[in-house]
Formats: C-alpha cells, sequence, structure tokens
C-alpha cells in the first residue's frame, strides 16, 4: 500500500493505492464519519484479484485539502460526484469500477447515474444514494426520523458547536448506533478519528446535512450536476447493492431496485451495520470481484 496525493482543480486529494500500477481500476469510497481505514482489509484482498485499488479521502477528511480558501466548503452530493470525476481525471483514468457506501457510495452512485461511460461496474452500500432534494421535507416512520437526530442537530449552531468540540464523541457515538453487533477498539476508532481534524471537517459535513434538506445553498459551481440529480436518474451500469442487516441508520433498501435498469443484485450482510467494508471486508471484495464478472458478461 502506498500513500499519495493528486491535485485536481479544486482539491489536493490524499488516497491509498493497492496492487499492480496496471491493474484494472477500481476506486472505493468512504462515508461520514469514517474514512479510508474503512478499506484496510478489502482493498488488498481486490488488488489480489489483478485491480488497482484507489481509496481517496474525501473533501473535508485526512490529508485531502482545499486548494483555495474561496472555496466554499460544500459537502453536497454533486461535490462528492464532481471529486470523483476529477480523480479519475487526474489519474488518467478512463473507466472504473466505482463503489463506497454512506457519502462515498453517493459519489459512485452520482458518477454512474450521470456519467455512465465512465463506470464498469458499482457496488452501492444501501443501493440508490442519491438524494431526493425536492422531497426531504416529507417525514419518514417515527423510528426512521429517530435514527436522523444527528441530522437535524447539524441544522442549527448547537449541532455545530457539539461537533466542533468533540469530533471524536460525536462520530463514537454514531458508531456504536449505527453498527451495533461490530465490536471495534480504541485503536481502530482512533485510526480513522484522526482524519476528522482536517481543518474543513465541520463546516464540510455542517454544509451537507443542511444543503440535503435544501436549508442552504450548494456551490454554483455544481449547479448544473445538482439540476440533473433532481431528477432522479436510473443507474444503467451492472450494479450489486449492499445493505447490513443491523444497520442502525437505514432500515434496508430493497424498494431501491426500481432505480436500477442494467444487471442489479441486492446482497445483505448479515449481522453487518452500516460500516459495510470495514465490517464484512471479504464479503465486500466478492462484490467487487462479483460485479467486475458481471459487466464482462453485460
Amino acid at each position: 500500500m502506498q500513500e499519495k496525493t493528486v491535485t485536481t482543480d479544486v482539491l489536493d486529494i490524499a488516497y491509498r493505492e493497492y496492487g499492480a500500477p496496471d491493474g484494472w481500476p477500481c476506486i472505493m469510497g468512504h462515508g461520514f464519519p469514517y474514512d479510508v481505514n474503512a478499506y484496510a482489509e478489502a482493498a488488498p484482498a481486490i488488488a489480489e484479484a489483478g485491480a488497482r485499488v484507489l481509496v481517496p479521502w474525501l473533501r473535508g477528511y485526512g490529508p485531502t485539502r482545499f486548494r483555495s480558501a474561496a472555496t466554499l466548503r460544500s459537502g453536497e452530493q454533486a461535490a462528492l460526484g464532481a471529486d470523483l470525476l476529477a480523480f479519475m481525471d487526474a489519474l488518467r483514468i478512463e473507466r472504473a469500477i466505482v463503489g463506497g457506501y454512506d457519502w462515498g457510495g453517493r459519489a459512485a452512485c452520482v458518477v454512474a447515474a450521470l456519467y455512465p461511460e465512465r463506470v464498469i461496474g458499482l457496488v452501492s452500500g444501501n443501493s440508490y444514494n442519491i438524494q431526493n432534494i425536492a422531497r426531504a421535507m416529507e417525514p419518514a416512520s417515527p423510528p426512521e426520523e429517530a435514527a436522523l437526530w444527528y441530522q437535524y442537530l447539524f441544522h442549527n449552531e448547537r449541532g455545530r458547536r457539539a461537533l466542533e468540540r468533540n469530533r471524536r464523541g460525536f462520530a463514537r457515538q454514531l458508531w456504536a448506533m449505527w453498527s451495533p453487533t461490530w465490536t471495534f477498539d480504541d485503536a481502530t476508532f482512533e485510526k480513522s478519528a484522526m482524519s476528522f481534524d482536517n481543518p474543513d471537517f465541520v463546516d464540510v459535513v455542517i454544509h451537507s446535512y443542511r444543503h440535503r434538506y435544501a436549508l442552504v445553498e450548494g456551490d454554483p459551481a455544481y449547479a448544473a450536476i445538482e439540476a440533473k440529480l433532481a431528477g432522479q436518474p436510473p443507474i444503467r451500469v451492472p450494479t450489486i447493492a449492499i445493505d447490513g442487516d443491523s444497520d442502525g441508520v437505514n432500515p434496508g433498501t430493497a424498494h431501491h431496485a426500481r432505480k436500477f435498469e442494467g444487471s442489479f443484485e441486492r446482497r445483505v450482510f448479515a449481522g453487518a451495520g452500516h460500516n459495510l467494508p470495514q465490517e464484512r471486508p471479504a464479503d465486500w471484495a466478492q462484490a467487487v470481484r462479483d460485479v467486475r464478472k458481471a459487466a464482462e458478461q453485460a
């Protein structure tokens, strides 16, 4: 494994690279509040199948940095998708297997939906991760609303202060709630928690959880992408979607199947929560290998 940095128009993106430089390209994205260590075991397993696995720190995490102080610290879905596309362009990767969960899965879904010519296949935690912002104010069931308490807290300045003052405590609470069957130790948590010390972490996170409810404006640079995402475009590339049956924040996404119009399979990882590749690295790696096979047969 090597840690590298590549420059795009907006970011200096830090990433981990596994496998041979001439392997088939595979890009995996982490979520909130996690980091690249989510793939510490899954990525080498994917690389053993001949892949060149790239795992970037998202904007606002770890060593990734904005190049300009004037850039809005946006966490909107269009920005995440644009970052993934720019990452591919900077590394001269024409097509790749892409995947992830939570924020990273959202970036992968955005690129798969809007730029399918760049995607060989998709592995997506919690299936169709593109937000329907126009319907964000429609309430869910009481249990689902209760699981989203942190999002509502982030809508006000009390929430910003809570995250700023205790990033680790906040993240650890979510880890425990979202993956109730996953037993992780202090060392495992701290490896990822260091990424939350990024100077832009709080701004990006708060913007993300306000923008998805249309409470703040997005970055005008991504307005065209957001306009396309508002139409809830289908995903037509070969896809394996994954849920954990013990996910404490997402109760399951079987109803998302209609959003996928190509080869599609949904898997449920028994005893797994939200942090799917870290909780079930071998199963996640197998899904990546399987979606590549599906793409070859399509």
